[in-house]
């Protein structure tokens, strides 16, 4: 019985790709910015090779690493999160999924504004925060929707949760979904229900919702499906892939919530893949410029990297990657960053390698499908040499 546990620590980059600035990055890197905290301490990634990487800065290498350790480049026309995991799971995008500097045109909004019988505040990029603040007080006087976006491929919709119920919430997403397709197909339609008092201040809560494009063609989740394999995911991991190739799912409340889930399943039996997403660097430090509340996080992750690796069974595998960048010093905007991300991958009977500068994330699900012996018809080559 093989098992595979893949863990994305959302946005965690390791240093700008050579096209970083075509997204508008400058020299960006998320793992060197977060290196100059006083908390951070990576002492069991490092074991496993993550300093050893191509390019790495903030890090020292070590003499002996224990695991195989890769640096991956972004084929696909993107840096936000559907793009990221999509080529992890073996879809390229090369062609950028459509994002609205200047808001969403009147051919998205009003057949939304009609369909959900409310008007739409905002309409424009907006960080999720402050959104609320300048917009919460209107929204619960008229009871119109807060409808705003960012640098990513999104329609976020944020409301009061007295206002407006979470399934209700939910149902205007499926809306928006509907009709946010072909040319408007954005990555994702993301519900941001927020609470407080009239004047605030508010404050979003962990009921977010994502409800996202579905994948263009079958992903190694689907493969792995089809063969009769076990596919769980944790976190938002179902959400991203729109539900589609998954087996069995548990949604987090975030990074600790997440890797409790994570070390019960390696305690549990099945074959085939447990997908997770660690959201917190990108949600709450990320995106929040919280250099400090980074490091914490990625500290967080590492002390429970022991336990993680002493669950595996002899024909088990670890692979830790990330989707995208998210630099928490840089000044130019708040949004993700075009970076390489790292591979560490481990296994009891593996041996340490330099697996290089790999081509493209799609790699990631091409060694999934190959260890779990799943003919593979996705993108990318596997990095085992079996």
């Amino acid at each position: 019985m093989r098992r595979v546990f893949l863990i994305v620590l959302d946005s965690f980059g390791i240093g700008e790709m050579e096209d970083a600035q075509n997204f508008g990055d400058f020299g960006v890197n998320t793992l060197k910015s977060v290196s100059q905290s006083p908390y951070f301490a990576v002492p069991n990634m490092q074991t496993l090779g993550l300093g050893n990487i191509d390019g790495v800065a903030g890090l020292e290498p070590v003499k002996a690493p224990i695991g195989s350790y890769g640096r991956m480049t972004e084929k696909s026309q993107g840096k936000d999160t559907t793009i990221g995991h999509l080529e992890i799971a073996g879809v390229t995008m090369m062609h950028p999924l459509p994002t609205y500097p200047e808001g969403f045109p009147k051919e998205v909004l009003e057949p939304f504004s009609k369909a959900v019988g409310r008007g739409v505040l905002c309409n424009k990029p907006y960080s999720g925060t402050k959104v609320i603040q300048d917009f919460g007080d209107e929204h619960i006087r008229t009871g119109d929707l807060i409808v705003y976006t960012s640098a990513d491929s999104v329609f976020q919709i944020a409301a009061h949760e007295e206002v407006i119920p979470l399934e209700q919430l939910y149902e205007y997403c499926r809306i928006a979904r509907n009709i946010l397709v072909g040319e408007h197909g954005v990555g994702r339609v993301i519900a941001r229900p927020f609470v407080g008092p009239v004047g605030g201040p508010y404050t979003r809560t962990s009921h977010r919702h994502d409800f996202s494009l579905k994948p263009p063609k079958a992903t190694m989740l689907d493969l792995l499906k089809e063969a009769g394999k076990d596919v769980i995911a944790v976190g938002k991991i179902y959400d991203i892939f729109a539900g589609c190739g998954i087996t069995e799912h548990v949604y987090t409340s975030g990074n600790t919530e997440g890797i409790e889930r994570l070390l019960e399943y390696t305690e549990k039996p099945f074959e085939g893949l447990c997908f997770v997403n660690l959201v917190d660097f990108d949600m709450l430090y990320g995106h929040r410029r919280d250099i400090d509340g980074y490091a914490k996080a990625l500290a967080e992750f590492d002390q429970a990297l022991p336990k993680v690796m002493a669950g595996l069974g002899e024909e088990d595998i670890l692979m830790i990657t990330a989707d995208h960048g998210c630099d928490p010093a840089y000044t130019r905007t708040t949004d993700h960053t075009r970076e390489y991300t790292p591979l560490l991958l481990y296994g009891k009977n593996l041996a340490p390698q330099n697996l290089g500068t790999r081509k493209t994330f799609a790699d990631i699900g091409s060694t999934v499908l190959q260890w779990l012996g799943v003919p593979s018809t996705i993108d990318g080559n596997s990095v085992l040499a079996l």
